[in-house]
């Protein structure tokens, strides 16, 4: 299963579009709230329910004692978004000063990203924020790179409005070339259509010479509760942006494994200290909702 970073020039509905294919898939899924600027859905889709007690913080210090003590820490921060434990959040910071620590652990937490991917057959959604370059590069601080790098798909989040292409015309390209030489290749670079304004695919497509590798409708109902929790609205199960957001989650597996065809690129080797992981993901599944 794919490994997706969700990024946008500014801000185009990253976390709720992450949200709806998190919660949308067919599968096992996982999002990493991994936004330097900070979490949101904690204190929104979550209802506070989560405390910062658990998160991606706190996965810094794991790293600097080992692989094996990061892997096992992530399985203990894993919160389940439904009953059963199939959809699982990484919350994010709960304060932007903090993402200077994690600087070091962004490459091994993509590492185990992959594993959980790969052999565990999650569908890992990663909301990577907002795109922040320095000297034409992705900032080291402000962008959590290595996860953009190595991700199987990038996903730069547009709405089809004048403003939103506009602001997208002006990362897009520095985006195209950091993955070229920096990150697994250019051709990782799709784009994910809101739908929300007056231009239609094939319109953004060539606006930003990127293909619209999916797109999601323009639900306001139920992106207001992804994006602020409370009572789940009439008919949320079959709402327009779950519905759409399951065909997008299958698109994107799609896009993934054609690419991944036309490469050839070989499986990642195995890593035995990451093996614990699969188990301690089990055991949470299992657990279903934690309280």
């Amino acid at each position: 299963m794919p490994v997706t970073a969700l990024v946008s020039a500014k801000s185009s509905g990253v976390t709720t579009a992450a949200l709806a294919l998190a919660l949308a898939s067919q599968r096992a899924s996982l999002l990493a709230e991994c936004d330097p600027a900070g979490g949101t859905i904690r204190a929104g889709f979550m209802n506070s329910s989560v405390t910062a007690g658990y998160g991606l913080y706190h996965l810094a210090a794991a790293e600097r004692i080992g692989t094996e003590a990061l892997a096992n820490a992530f399985a203990s921060h894993l919160w389940p978004m439904d009953d059963a434990g199939h959809r699982k959040l990484l919350p994010g910071l709960t304060d932007p000063a903090q993402a200077a620590s994690l600087g070091r652990t962004w490459p091994a937490l993509s590492e185990v990203m992959h594993v959980l991917a790969a052999d565990a057959g999650h569908d890992v959604f990663i909301d990577a924020g907002r795109l922040a370059f320095e000297s034409g590069r992705l900032h080291a601080v402000l962008t959590p790179a290595p996860l953009i790098w190595q991700a199987d798909l990038v996903l730069l989040t547009v709405r089809g409005t004048e403003q939103s292409l506009t602001l997208a015309r002006h990362v897009v390209e520095p985006l195209r070339t950091e993955l070229d030489e920096r990150g697994c290749g250019a051709d990782a670079l799709g784009l994910l259509l809101i739908e929300d304004g007056p231009y239609r695919a094939h319109q953004v497509a060539d606006a930003l010479k990127a293909p619209v590798l999916a797109a999601l409708p323009w639900d306001p109902e139920t992106a207001a509760y992804l994006t602020s929790g409370g009572r789940p609205p009439r008919g949320y199960g079959r709402s327009p942006l779950l519905r759409h957001g399951r065909t997008a989650a299958e698109q994107l597996e799609a896009a993934a494994s054609r690419r991944r065809i036309q490469q050839q690129y070989p499986a990642r080797p195995a890593n035995p200290q990451l093996a614990g992981v699969l188990q301690r993901l089990t055991e949470t599944a299992r657990g279903g909702a934690r309280g």
